[in-house]
């Protein structure tokens, strides 16, 4: 016959019933589809640095002309545009499922490798491998694009802006209009201002639309044309090389037309309250 003693049976379910909450992750750890998301945003940006790396950098400090460079480019600048549609559907996807505790933390960091590290980065090989760049100053035009989206991811976090707005550039499209700027393959001078014009808009305080309804799916349609034309291009495809230039213009274009609605738009909206007041002044 077995005597089981209570107080020790006692004590094995409290450390039996201890073991399965301890199994347990906590709320705060556990990943959403959203997170997932965002993942393959940050893994993005972090293979697009490799492939800069491997594919044009490495390279060229071997004396490597086989061609790789181009291939390479085109599929780094892919890689953040895969990250940019990632960025795009983790929203997307949080506000119409759930998202975890960390989910905001988890899209800064990532925001943060994929269109801040990546196009600084290739910034700072384009001032290394190009003919008629300077690899120091480059180096500083790099800087100040990583330094523009950690001050805006930042910002992001602490403001408050109205709904349906972000205040400055959105880091995404900061990041390929700064990689457009460089395979747009301007004089070097022409491409570090215009960088560091870029970098400005992201801390600016000029109101850009997010994309929601149909302007999110335009920004999707535009990135899988600029996939395509990435891939014309580096496969030398007839027109490829035309194509590349055309897109990247309209990149450019696009980022330098939206400051000037917005701030039409609040000139105007200055002038219509003040006319208001002058009206509510009159007896």
């Amino acid at each position: 016959m077995t005597v089981i003693d209570p107080d020790t049976q006692a004590t094995n379910w409290v450390a039996e019933g201890e073991d399965d909450d301890a199994e347990e992750l906590p709320l705060s750890l556990r990943l959403s589809i959203a997170d997932t998301l965002t993942l393959g945003n940050a893994t993005c940006g972090f293979m697009a640095v490799y492939f800069t790396t491997t594919g044009i950098l490495i390279p060229h400090l071997s004396g490597d002309n086989s061609g790789m460079a181009r291939n390479s480019a085109a599929t780094a600048v892919i890689l953040m545009l895969c990250a940019a549609v990632f960025d795009l559907f983790d929203g997307l996807v949080a506000r119409k499922l759930r998202s975890s505790p960390m989910g905001a933390e988890l899209d800064n960091l990532s925001d943060l490798i994929s269109f801040g590290l990546a196009p600084a980065y290739f910034v700072l090989v384009y001032g290394m491998v190009a003919s008629d760049a300077h690899e120091r100053v480059a180096a500083v035009g790099a800087i100040v694009v990583l330094l523009a989206v950690v001050l805006r991811l930042a910002r992001f976090s602490c403001v408050t802006v109205k709904d349906g707005t972000f205040q400055g550039m959105p880091s995404p499209f900061g990041a390929l209009t700064v990689v457009s700027i460089v395979l747009l393959e301007l004089p070097f001078e022409a491409t570090l201002l215009a960088v560091v014009g870029t970098a400005w808009l992201m801390v600016s305080r000029v109101e850009y639309p997010k994309p929601r309804g149909i302007l999110a799916v335009a920004v999707l349609a535009w990135i899988v044309s600029a996939m395509g034309m990435l891939a014309a291009w580096a496969f030398d495809a007839p027109g490829g090389q035309v194509l590349l230039q055309m897109g990247c213009a309209l990149q450019i274009v696009m980022a330098a037309t939206i400051p000037l609605f917005a701030t039409a738009r609040r000139v105007n909206t200055f002038r219509d309250n003040r006319r208001e007041a002058r009206a509510a002044q009159l007896p």
